[in-house]
């Protein structure tokens, strides 16, 4: 247990001057036997007690009573001014508010710290539950082991945007807790004793989801929810994370249907709210399930919740208003093309080049007035939006769509295989058609999506012509 202590003010001498903090007055958290524990440079005043010194008079008493006048003149005199100053400020000048919290519940407590602290040095309540964790491991730095690791996390793949809750949430949850709530209770002595005792299967699990993710395209502008990854780090520690995970044809079921959650619980945003709804059920169900990744169970278990990842027609509807740029957006897509090797890079391409749509230059092109806010609002949008890879992605550029797929599809069935690939209606691929591209490719993404995802289409009328 931690000892108690207590905020104390040295009464002998100032702070040092080479301390970078530049407060004048030597003030140090305590314990009772610490503060006894004088020397010829230090005299502590436990602060707290200035609260009981009601008249001026009182302060000399103490002064006196404790032969703070017979010290050195020099310091005696700064016991002298730094005591009655601390009475003034306290009793006179009204400038130091306190109010008494009787709860003694310790996560009341820091997050009372946290509020109160906001204007100084930014402490995070992670902060905090590390500074407890370092106190509680015996044979490892939990600071300098957490915050490496996060390090390391973030720069794998083409970079991640993880950070402590992140790590001090998967251990509780790793770790097989019941109650995984991050609060500073569950960080108590024993929990982070078996923290320590499982770190090294903790971070591999971790180092491994991580892998993986990075491994199906994701990032930290793709991989909305950082949770996700909890749930498939605990899968991988249940399989004792195996080394070839990510690439062994052995666990390519596993793979497909972990891709398949990833997918399901971003774009159905599970991880929002309280999470733990989530993570506790899912762990419930891995914890038993070692050969393959149980979704069907998964999506059983959260059916006619709030945290259902079912998808519905209105689901569907949403999607197709997904844009460049949005978090989500590669996770929708991801579902349109299951079968590409994510290892590869892919881009999120625009058919119709991003670079030809200001107003200038669609008129310049004989684009009518009508369409063109028409194209504007929809140059963006997943109607025009396709995955391909780095190269041909670059290779293709500003060239006009109609150009180049011409130039790229050497043969009516090469031609014919990469529109079925990518969902391309048969329409007049020019420019001047994008609106009716953009709706016929909205209808046939539509009927996509609710196959993938099991959904009865209905009613296609409100895409006519255009989503929005």
């Amino acid at each position: 247990a931690f000892p108690t202590r207590r905020l104390y003010l040295n009464l002998l001498v100032p702070k040092k001057n080479g301390d970078e903090t530049d407060m004048v007055y030597d003030f140090a958290f305590l314990s009772d036997e610490e503060a006894r524990d004088s020397t010829a440079e230090t005299f502590w005043f436990k602060v707290g007690d200035i609260l009981n010194f009601r008249e001026q008079w009182e302060v000399n008493d103490y002064l006196i009573k404790h032969g703070l006048p017979q010290k050195p003149e020099e310091q005696a005199r700064f016991a002298n001014r730094t005591l009655f100053k601390l009475w003034s400020v306290v009793h006179d000048s009204k400038v130091i508010n306190y109010f008494l919290e009787k709860d003694e519940s310790l996560d009341k407590v820091l997050n009372i710290f946290i509020r109160v602290n906001s204007g100084g040095t930014i402490l995070s309540y992670s902060d905090l539950l590390l500074s407890i964790a370092t106190a509680q491991w015996k044979h490892r730095d939990a600071r300098e082991e957490i915050t490496s690791f996060v390090d390391e996390l973030n720069s794998m793949g083409d970079g991640f945007r993880f950070d402590k809750d992140l790590v001090l949430k998967s251990s509780l949850v790793l770790a097989d807790f019941k109650d995984i709530a991050f609060k500073v209770d569950n960080f108590n002595k024993s929990n982070m004793l078996k923290i320590e005792e499982q770190w090294d299967d903790i971070a591999q699990a971790l180092r491994g989801a991580v892998t993986l993710v990075a491994s199906l395209g994701y990032n930290r502008d793709t991989l909305t929810a950082n949770y996700a990854i909890i749930p498939l780090a605990y899968y991988l520690k249940v399989k004792r994370t195996p080394r070839n995970f990510n690439t062994s044809g052995t666990y390519s079921e596993d793979r497909k249907a972990i891709h398949r959650w990833l997918i399901l619980s971003l774009v159905k945003r599970v991880f929002g709210g309280s999470p733990d709804t989530v993570l506790r059920p899912i762990r419930d169900i891995l914890r038993g399930n070692s050969d393959v990744f149980p979704l069907d169970a998964i999506i059983d278990k959260l059916k006619g919740s709030n945290k259902s990842i079912v998808c519905t027609q209105d689901d569907v509807d949403n999607m197709l208003y997904h844009r460049y740029g949005q978090g989500y957006t590669f996770s929708i897509l991801a579902l349109l093309y299951p079968t590409l090797d994510f290892r590869n890079k892919f881009h999120i391409d625009h058919i119709h080049p991003r670079s030809v749509f200001t107003r200038a230059r669609l008129r310049k092109r004989g684009i009518p007035d009508a369409d063109i806010d028409v194209c504007i609002d929809n140059v963006d949008r997943l109607a025009n939006l396709q995955l391909l890879e780095g190269v041909p992605n670059q290779e293709k550029s500003d060239t006009d769509f109609c150009d180049w797929i011409e130039e790229n599809c050497q043969s009516n069935q090469s031609k014919t295989e990469y529109m079925r690939r990518h969902f391309i209606p048969d329409v007049d691929l020019t420019l001047s058609n994008f609106p009716e591209f953009v709706e016929k490719r909205n209808l046939r993404l539509r009927s996509e999506l609710c196959r993938i995802l099991g959904v009865q289409e209905r009613d296609v009328s409100m895409f006519l012509r255009h989503p929005g």
